[in-house]
């Protein structure tokens, strides 16, 4: 029974996060739109790496460090009971050399430049769990959130290895996202491993 009252409360908390989320969406859509028009290739992500950082200061993150992996940032967020436990939360936030061909008002400013692979909404979606992690701090242990640069074709992720990523940030473990349109809204496909 016990058990039972522990699974209601964490799902009555994981609704106080969309809740959340829901409050902020407005703020997060202006954020990847921007993201989108200003689509910044592999180890270019200056602009990018600034709005990062500054949002994560903005959202009360405990520390954020900048130039990881040569453009890369790293949040940490500490929850409210301490803990030794700790999780990466990984974006990556690089964009393709392509040339967009879409006529909305958020299209791509640098022609041949556009993020055609997800990766503006990957940045804004770990920015939004950033806010609501470090608004709430319900949890135990450290959160790292993990702004990756350069991961198409560049390596963006052994740069930030060997710049000391998980000598500096020793998660337990690490967990990616990519967004795959052909899955069904609201299925989520999951992964074990690389």
């Amino acid at each position: 029974m016990r058990l039972l009252f522990e699974s209601i409360e964490a799902d009555m908390d994981s609704y106080k996060y969309l809740r959340d989320l829901v409050a902020y969406k407005p703020e997060l859509v202006a954020i990847r739109r921007d993201l989108h028009a200003h689509p910044e290739l592999g180890f270019e992500e200056h602009r990018t790496a600034a709005i990062v950082a500054d949002q994560l200061r903005k959202y009360g993150v405990d520390e954020v460090h900048t130039r990881v992996g040569r453009t890369g940032v790293v949040g940490v967020i500490r929850g409210k009971t301490g803990g030794s436990r700790s999780i990466g939360l990984r974006a990556d936030m690089d964009a393709l050399p392509i040339l967009e061909a879409n006529e909305f008002e958020y299209r791509s400013r640098d022609p041949g430049k556009m993020h055609a692979c997800g990766h503006d909404g990957h940045v804004t979606m770990l920015l939004g769990a950033a806010r609501c992690l470090a608004a709430k701090r319900s949890f135990e242990g450290t959160v790292y959130l993990i702004f990756q640069p350069g991961e198409e074709g560049h390596a963006g992720g052994l740069e930030m290895v060997n710049d000391g990523l998980f000598e500096r940030f020793p998660a337990d473990s690490i967990y990616a996202l990519h967004n795959w349109p052909s899955l069904p809204l609201g299925v989520v496909g999951v992964n074990a491993g690389p």
